[in-house]
């Protein structure tokens, strides 16, 4: 296993389902980084992805990002979600 992997310090992760009758079922989960699974559950719903999870991993590396990590995290999965061409 990549010894790199062991050392994530955050898992974040957020999806949306879509059922046939339309309901939405979402969630989201921080693993300890405060609201960013809020910001990515957001970030599906304002680009329309649907039946998709997003997870982004982050690992600390000794400088304080603060508000603006919420920035990259997000501009992480919005280009994942363009690169599977699962958004425009």
């Amino acid at each position: 296993q990549d010894k790199e992997l062991k050392k994530v310090t955050h898992n974040m992760m957020a999806y949306r389902i879509i059922n046939s009758d339309g309901t939405i079922i979402a969630d989201n989960d921080d693993d300890g980084e405060a609201a960013a699974g809020s910001r990515l559950a957001h970030l599906l719903e304002i680009v329309g992805a649907e039946n998709v999870i997003v997870v982004v991993s982050r690992w600390y590396g000794g400088i304080l990002l603060g508000p603006k990590r919420f920035k990259y995290i997000c501009n992480v999965a919005r280009e994942l979600l363009v690169k599977c061409q699962l958004i425009r």
